[in-house]
């Protein structure tokens, strides 16, 4: 007798990103601001799911866990990036973005409070370009020889 399998979803690891460490610095030495966060972008027409990790914050904490969840996107106006859904399961959070204006680099806050009471707060970029057709965003900065500007993802450096 043959029986329906289930599927269990996961996240895609592509769109994955660990919150900034929690290093301790040393006495006497001056704490440097980590890079900005930032996921890999995504076209205007996706609908992709964007996980947001945050174990690094509730190291030696082992019974602690995502308890809510507030986001906020700036830009925020008619057509731009929209929040579909957002889940949590244990230290990792998952959005689900669709929309988005080609060429413009959305600045997602995020807010995350743990049954443990701990808050904390991170905004991350996500970009939004025309990767079906792509062209090269009117605010991405070049070089002098014309070429783009990428960061380590390879999404072209914008003009804020």
């Amino acid at each position: 007798m043959s029986t329906l399998a289930t599927h269990v979803w996961r996240p895609s690891s592509a769109r994955s990103i660990t919150l900034d460490a929690f290093v301790p610095v040393t006495r006497g030495a001056v704490a440097v601001a980590p890079s900005p966060l930032a996921w890999p972008a995504k076209d205007p027409s996706d609908v992709l799911d964007y996980q947001f990790n945050i174990s690094p914050a509730v190291t030696g904490n082992d019974g602690d866990a995502i308890a809510t969840l507030d986001v906020a996107i700036l830009p925020n106006a008619p057509g731009d990036l929209v929040l579909n859904s957002a889940t949590a399961d244990g230290l990792s959070a998952v959005f689900w973005f669709a929309g988005g204006q080609t060429g413009v680099a959305y600045t997602v806050t995020i807010t995350v409070g743990t049954t443990n009471g701990r808050h904390l707060q991170r905004g991350v970029i996500l970009p939004v370009l025309s990767l079906s057709s792509p062209t090269v965003p009117t605010t991405a900065l070049e070089t002098d020889t014309g070429l783009m500007l990428v960061d380590q993802n390879g999404n072209p450096v914008l003009i804020s």
